[in-house]
């Protein structure tokens, strides 16, 4: 059984399965922040971003750069540092916008 869903992963150890099953987790937490953006914009037919947004934007982009470290892949890592900084940023401008109101 092991070595079957091994081979479909592409994995050689229970070691990488696991780092795999991690990286699957951030990727869950990317549609996950697609799921409430939607839901919200639906409620209010319009085109929102809420918090939580961000939030699984963050949670995502970090499991996932951190699992591109350990697979050692450069695109994948810049694109997820690139990620974390504007999802950083924008967390960062919606805090200092309720600490000013």
């Amino acid at each position: 059984m092991s070595q079957t869903v091994f081979s479909w992963l592409h994995v050689q150890s229970w070691t990488e399965f696991w780092w795999v099953m991690f990286g699957l987790g951030g990727q869950l937490l990317f549609t996950c922040r697609f799921l409430v953006q939607w839901i919200a914009s639906e409620r209010q037919r319009r085109s929102v971003i809420p918090l939580a947004f961000w939030y699984f934007s963050m949670g995502g982009g970090m499991v996932l750069f951190l699992y591109a470290c350990y697979r050692a892949d450069p695109v994948f890592i810049l694109g997820q540092s690139l990620g974390l900084f504007i999802y950083s940023r924008n967390l960062w401008l919606i805090h200092a916008e309720k600490r000013r109101v």
